[in-house]
C-alpha cells in the first residue's frame, strides 16, 4: 500500500475527494468499527505467527487445540461455536489434526450421527509447546500495552459482545443507520 493510500484510507486529505463518505452515507473507513476490529486482530496475530509455523500450526489449527484443552471432548458444532470457523473448514482442519495424531474423534453415544472431538496426549504436548510460546508472547504484549490497559480492553471487549449479543434493529423491524455521531 503506498503512503497516499494509507493515508485515504486512515482519514487523510487524500481521502476525502470522493466515496461514499464524501457523498454522507458512510462513515469514514477510518471509523469504521469492523475494519479496525480487523487491523487490531492483525497486529495480534501478527505477534503469534511465527511461533504457531514453528510449531507448524496454522492460526486455525492453534483455535482448534487451544479450544480443545478447555474440555475433556466436545461435538463439532460446538467446537465451530468455540472456535468462530465454519463447519466445513473445521471438518478439514479436524481431518489435518486426526492424521497428525493430535486429536481423535469417536462417535456420540447420544446421537449416532455426531462426533466427540479431544486431544491426545500428542495433542496436549503440541498445545504444551506452543502455549509456552504464546504466554512468552502475551508478556511481551502486556509489556508493551501494559497490563493495565490490557484488562481493560479485554473486559471492553467482553462488554460490547455482551452488548451486541442481539441484533441491532429498531421498532420499525429496520437496522438503524450507524453513522457518526
Amino acid at each position: 500500500m503506498t503512503e497516499r493510500d494509507h493515508d485515504a484510507l486512515s482519514g487523510g486529505s487524500a481521502g476525502r475527494q470522493g466515496g461514499a463518505h464524501a457523498r454522507g452515507r458512510l462513515r469514514d473507513v477510518s471509523r469504521s468499527l469492523p475494519i479496525a476490529l480487523l487491523r487490531t486482530r492483525e497486529a495480534v496475530m501478527r505477534q503469534f505467527r511465527p511461533a504457531l509455523r514453528s510449531v507448524d500450526l496454522t492460526e486455525q489449527q492453534w483455535r482448534v487445540l487451544r479450544a480443545l484443552d478447555s474440555v475433556p471432548e466436545i461435538d463439532a458444532t460446538g467446537l465451530a461455536m468455540a472456535t468462530f470457523l465454519l463447519p466445513p473448514s473445521l471438518s478439514r482442519i479436524l481431518r489435518d489434526l486426526e492424521g497428525r495424531l493430535l486429536i481423535r474423534r469417536r462417535p456420540d453415544p447420544a446421537d449416532l450421527r455426531a462426533w466427540l472431538i479431544s486431544l491426545t496426549p500428542e495433542g496436549k504436548k503440541a498445545v504444551d509447546v506452543a502455549g509456552l510460546q504464546a504466554e512468552t508472547i502475551y508478556a511481551a504484549m502486556t509489556d508493551r500495552i501494559g497490563q493495565e490497559r490490557l484488562n481493560l480492553l479485554m473486559q471492553l471487549l467482553r462488554d460490547v459482545e455482551q452488548d451486541l449479543g442481539a441484533p441491532l434493529v429498531d421498532h420499525g423491524g429496520k437496522t438503524p443507520e450507524l453513522n457518526d455521531e
